[in-house]
C-alpha cells in the first residue's frame, strides 16, 4: 500500500517495523505521510488494548474479505493480512494497525466498517 508523496518519493522515517520474535510476529507499515499524520492523532494511552484488538478484528476481517473478493483494487488490497484474534500483539502493534486502518480510509476513501 504504498503511494507516493507530492513528489513520488518515500520521504524518511516513512517505514514503521515492529517485531517480537518470541511471538514470530512483525508488522510493517510503508506509507509515506503516515508519520507525519500519526502524531496528529489521540497518543497510544487515549486506547484501551480490548478497543484496539476489537477493532483491528474487524478491520483485518473486512480488509482481508476485499483482498480475496477480487472486485476491488489489487493497488489498495494487496495481500492478507495475517492477524489472529487470540494472539495478545501488545498495544503498541494494535496501536499502530488502529491507526493504520483510519490513515487508510482517510487517504483512500475507502470505508472499512
Amino acid at each position: 500500500m504504498q503511494e507516493g508523496t507530492d513528489n513520488g518519493v518515500a520521504q524518511e522515517g516513512d517505514t514503521i517495523r515492529i517485531a517480537n520474535d518470541s511471538l514470530e510476529y512483525e508488522i510493517i507499515i510503508i506509507e509515506p505521510g503516515f508519520n507525519s499524520w500519526l502524531v496528529t492523532q489521540f497518543p497510544e494511552d487515549y486506547y484501551g488494548i480490548a478497543f484496539l484488538e476489537n477493532k483491528n478484528i474487524f478491520y483485518v476481517n473486512e480488509y482481508n474479505r476485499r483482498v480475496l473478493n477480487g472486485q476491488y483494487s489489487k493497488e489498495l488490497y494487496p495481500q492478507l493480512i495475517n492477524y489472529e484474534a487470540n494472539v495478545h500483539y501488545g498495544k503498541e502493534v494494535n496501536y499502530l494497525l488502529y491507526n493504520y486502518f483510519q490513515y487508510f480510509e482517510e487517504k483512500y476513501n475507502q470505508r472499512l466498517r
